[in-house]
């Protein structure tokens, strides 16, 4: 079930939204230390979390999928989002060098088809960024969490979807440690229970943070037949008609033809 775009917006409005942002920012950050040159597409809901990469990439796009809605990106300047159909993106194949998934990858009823729907649109040697709420994580329990609908998912069964979709698991990170709570001093700790979870806590995080490769695999090509044995093999099946029919006359005692 996809969570509706107003609700997401009005969320990451608040001061609790506004601290989770600086928190998947740093995040992020440290996985994609610098996007220079590349297109990058956010799927889901994803502009919060893009704007540390605008200046930096040649091009920046925000897709929603229809279920959720679509809201303007950024309020000032070009709008760089669009409405889609998640299972058929309006971009040709192998044009974007990074993806950032988050709030899709729960809430998609389509897992699998929309994985493959990435892969075509990634480049050769591309990467993704799947963000997806934990099991054991307070952020996929409570309601006041834009992580609370949907499909949570372990480290592990992520990593093992990737993998079945084309995907090479490549860095793993967790995220947001901090409970979703709107008190004022949990949110000033935020940092400082940031790195204390990251370091002892981890099976405790809000979200798991994958990167992934895009896995090519090699085709074999289908040879056809070489002309001289396309000409050979007819002769030999005739051959071997001939021979069969000759048999069986002298076991019924006829002459064979002259």
């Amino acid at each position: 079930m996809w969570t509706d775009v107003l609700d997401l917006n009005e969320f990451y409005a608040t001061s609790l939204g506004q601290t989770t942002v600086r928190l998947l920012r740093a995040r992020l950050r440290e996985v994609w230390p610098s996007v220079r040159g590349d297109t990058v597409l956010g799927l889901g809901y994803a502009g919060p979390f893009l704007r540390p990469f605008m200046e930096e990439a040649e091009r920046t796009l925000s897709f929603m999928p229809a279920q959720q809605g679509v809201i303007r990106w950024p309020r000032e300047g070009r709008n760089h989002t669009a409405l889609v159909d998640e299972l058929d993106l309006p971009l040709p194949d192998r044009s974007v060098d990074r993806v950032l998934l988050i709030h899709a990858i729960e809430c998609t009823e389509q897992v699998r088809p929309f994985l493959r729907e990435i892969w075509r649109v990634m480049a050769d040697g591309g990467k993704l960024i799947t963000v997806a709420p934990t099991r054991a994580g307070l952020w996929s329990q409570l309601d006041r969490s834009p992580f609370y609908q949907g499909h949570p998912y372990s480290p592990g069964q992520v990593a093992a979807l990737l993998r079945a979709n084309m995907f090479a698991p490549m860095r793993q990170t967790r995220a947001l440690f901090m409970p979703p709570t709107r008190s004022r001093l949990m949110m000033r700790m935020a940092p400082a229970v940031e790195r204390f979870g990251h370091r002892w806590l981890g099976r405790f995080a809000g979200v798991s943070v994958i990167e992934s490769g895009k896995q090519l695999y090699a085709g074999i090509a289908e040879r056809s037949a070489p002309p001289e044995l396309a000409v050979v093999r007819p002769k030999l099946r005739i051959a071997h008609s001939r021979d069969t029919q000759a048999a069986r006359n002298a076991e019924d005692g006829e002459a064979p033809a002259s």
